[in-house]
């Protein structure tokens, strides 16, 4: 029999994780081939230790190879410090990009409270993340929606204070071991929102005002207050 992880055997997960690199690989070079099967690999490895799960573990892949293909050598699951591991870390030279990506999933205990847990969680992973990178991205599936803070989209030097105190507020009710803190939300950046196909195994990489924008845009509407 083979092991189970996650409700789904090594063997069904290889299975899916090769199709979907498979797909990546077609009519690229040996040297993107190589990259997208470095990280391939290493998602098998960790899924063999419980620490990744296949829905995931595609949308890794499907970044892994969009920055890739700009050149950088990338990483998945990379530990930053004691506390943070991020996604996807993509290095070229000097210069590091951090991925973080949300898939919109809300626990059972957040099912009244899902918006203000979802925009926390967001506004979160921006202040914590982006600290260790030059430049720092959200990707999200195509199905969702990434509540992002106006504040984030401003040059840190114009946050006002009670913007930065707003957004702290937020991130308190839910986050206290460690709490964000106020330097955390006044220098955080976000740089691009990544906009992920799985079906297709593609990304559309976008600027955080077009993306909100274009949210904005759609759900007026229909009368829903996004964030």
């Amino acid at each position: 029999m083979p092991d189970k992880k996650y409700g789904v055997d090594v063997e069904r997960f290889t299975e899916d994780i090769n199709q979907i690199a498979m797909k990546l690989s077609s009519n690229e070079d040996q040297l993107v081939m190589k990259r997208v099967n470095y990280v391939k690999q290493r998602l098998v490895d960790l899924y063999r230790r419980n620490l990744v799960k296949i829905n995931h573990s595609v949308l890794e892949l499907i970044c892994a190879k969009h920055l890739i293909k700009y050149g950088y050598d990338v990483d998945v699951e990379r530990q930053l410090n004691d506390i943070l591991i991020c996604d996807v870390y993509a290095s070229k030279g000097d210069n590091v990009f951090i991925v973080e990506i949300e898939t919109g999933f809300v626990p059972p205990e957040h099912a009244l409270d899902p918006i203000a847990y979802s925009a926390a969680r967001v506004a979160s992973k921006i202040a914590r993340y982006s600290a260790f990178a030059g430049k720092f991205a959200l990707a999200t599936p195509a199905l969702s929606l990434l509540p992002v803070q106006e504040i984030f989209l401003k040059p840190p030097r114009y946050r006002s204070r009670d913007e930065v105190a707003r957004v702290k507020a937020l991130c308190d009710r839910y986050y206290s071991n460690p709490p964000i803190s106020v330097e955390e939300i006044k220098g955080a950046r976000l740089h691009s929102i990544m906009v992920i196909d799985a079906d297709d195994a593609r990304v559309v990489e976008v600027d955080p005002e077009t993306y909100l924008e274009s949210i904005r845009a759609n759900l007026h509407g229909v009368g829903i207050k996004f964030c």
